[in-house]
């Protein structure tokens, strides 16, 4: 986080091509100022509105959809594959568009029922601002997608769309011919992990740099599609709702800016940045929903104590209009929150991905709302917990368990992953790395945790939890200790309904479940091991990998 204007530092990840080699830093292209760049204006060919930006770029928009028709840059159409456009949605259908320009700025207007999207060129950059006002859920998923004609940049990264042999699940997730999997779902990035996403050839780069989503659903740790190739083309997408392992209801309201952006092969200007941009410029278009920089406040934090050191801390407040998010300073926890809409939020501090505080917060336009130190008490943390044994860490991630880096973009199924299966020793150094971020009714219910107890623990009951981060078809643990006590089938948790741990994503509702074990339970010889036995518990979900399941975060055993 950069300590003079409290905003997180830019992250971006893009595909390289052939002539990468030259370095980004050194391809990045200045964001273009000039008010009077030759040949910037728009005409009307009749069926489309088209905008040159005087730059290099010019595209074209439908007078009857308001789909993106065309997209030139320096002369070569990057615009389409399948016979598709570029659009909100999968294409919005008939609409009322029109176009205006304002000194060095055009705006493009579209109105389909309640919806309005925008499309807005200032002169002199080869930059599209791109703005979308979902009023209700008469769109069911709110999405745009630049889809980009095949042959024009390289992909070789794991989120690649091929359409592979094997189709393995649900029409959408392929099996190449060397077991390697592949979907559109598998980015590897949360929400807060990237500023903008696309490809380069090395002369060239095409990209999307996201909006703010302030007015999305999932906070900051939220896994979505970002891009996808295959042979008719590519797709890159800003998500603006997605209701895959959705944890929140959907928000309504003005999204954007957000930018399909050319540069000379480059990341984006971080001028154009989610928490850096501002559009001044933007404030008297008239673009419905829309708040300016006057309208908007910042909360400050001073510091947050408290902290386990070896994790990042992350921010977060929401409420049901807006949500918004930031890094806390590794040395003493300070944040700063800027951009806020006006309104009461709850504040809530995650260690991780776990939340260990929640307080509330009111903004006010124009001001700051500064906080004094956030204290988190030592209880909040279940690391603080004195236990006999902790298999991985709290961290409201499967973070360090076997296959936990894969499953972000890869399926289950995958030939890199390891073995689901193998039973699991405490105190053998593995622990961890052997357990499996996930169990599945149908594929490794059943594990088996061996673990040996002193005299004084063996005469004693103890408490056992296990932490989950989300959950399929209601999965919930059900534990057998040494063959002799079983637990109840514990209560299913509110977790998302749709699918997670074979679409990349471990993020739903973290919850904690505990088992109250009696001190029979345990063996009385301590030089033997005891056995706790791992079950999924449900009577949801089909076979293997959609089998009832369950992301594990860490399981212990309390002293």
């Amino acid at each position: 986080m950069s300590e003079t204007t409290g905003r997180p530092l830019g992250r971006r990840t893009f595909v390289l091509g052939s002539a990468a080699a030259a370095g980004s830093a050194a391809l990045a292209g200045p964001l273009a100022t000039s008010a009077s760049a030759a040949g910037f204006g728009w005409s009307d060919d009749g069926s489309r509105y088209v905008v040159d930006t005087g730059a290099g770029l010019v595209f074209k928009v439908s007078k009857t959809n308001g789909d993106l028709t065309s997209l030139v840059y320096k002369g070569t159409e990057y615009q389409g594959y399948g016979g598709k456009n570029s659009h909100v949605e999968s294409g919005l259908g008939t609409s009322t568009v029109t176009i205006a320009q304002s000194g060095s700025t055009i705006l493009v207007s579209v109105t389909y029922g309640t919806l309005k999207h925008y499309y807005a060129a200032r002169s002199g950059e080869n930059n599209v601002y791109l703005w979308t006002n979902k009023a209700d859920s008469s769109v069911t998923a709110t999405r745009y997608i630049v889809r980009v004609k095949a042959g024009l940049f390289l992909n070789d990264e794991p989120d690649s769309y091929t359409y592979a042999p094997t189709v393995i699940e649900s029409a959408d997730i392929f099996r190449k011919s060397d077991g390697q999997t592949r979907a559109k779902h598998y980015s590897k990035l949360r929400v807060m992990d990237y500023d903008s996403i696309g490809w380069t050839t090395g002369g060239v780069g095409l990209w999307i740099v996201r909006s703010n989503h302030e007015k999305a659903s999932g906070g900051p740790f939220y896994r979505s599609l970002l891009r996808h190739q295959s042979a008719d083309g590519g797709g890159l997408y800003e998500i603006l709702y997605y209701g895959e392992n959705q944890t929140e209801s959907e928000r309504f309201g003005l999204q954007g800016p957000y930018v399909i952006a050319f540069t000379d092969g480059g990341a984006p200007s971080s001028a154009l940045y989610p928490g850096t941009l501002t559009t001044p410029w933007a404030d008297s278009l008239g673009i419905s929903g829309y708040v300016s920089a006057s309208g908007r406040g910042r909360v400050a934090g001073v510091g947050i104590t408290g902290r386990d050191t070896a994790y990042p801390y992350t921010v977060g407040l929401a409420n049901p209009a807006a949500q918004y998010w930031g890094s806390a300073r590794a040395s003493d926890g300070w944040f700063s929150i800027a951009g806020v809409l006006p309104g009461t939020y709850t504040l809530t501090v995650f260690k991780g991905e776990l939340a260990v505080h929640t307080g509330s917060v009111t903004v006010t336009a124009g001001a700051t709302t500064t906080l004094n130190t956030i204290a988190i008490p030592s209880s909040n943390d279940p690391s603080n917990a004195s236990a006999i044994w902790r298999i991985n860490n709290w961290d409201g991630t499967p973070g360090g368990f076997k296959n936990a880096e894969l499953m972000t973009y890869a399926h289950p199924s995958d030939v890199r992953a390891s073995s689901w299966t193998g039973n699991v020793v405490v105190g053998s150094g593995t622990e961890t790395s052997s357990f499996p971020c996930y169990l599945w009714k149908d594929v490794n219910s059943g594990i088996i945790v061996y673990f040996r107890l002193t005299a004084a623990q063996a005469a004693a009951a103890h408490t056992l939890r296990i932490g989950v981060t989300t959950a399929y078809a209601n999965g919930r643990p059900q534990v057998v200790v040494n063959d002799s006590w079983t637990s109840a089938v514990p209560s299913a948790p509110t977790q998302p309904s749709t699918r997670s741990l074979t679409v990349g994503s471990y993020r739903g509702n973290n919850h904690t479940f505990t088992y109250s074990v009696p001190a029979s339970a345990w063996l009385t010889d301590t030089s033997a091991y005891n056995t706790l036995q791992i079950y999924v518990a449900s009577g949801s979900g089909t076979t293997s990998f959609l089998s009832a399941g369950t992301s594990v975060d860490a399981i212990d055993l309390l002293s």
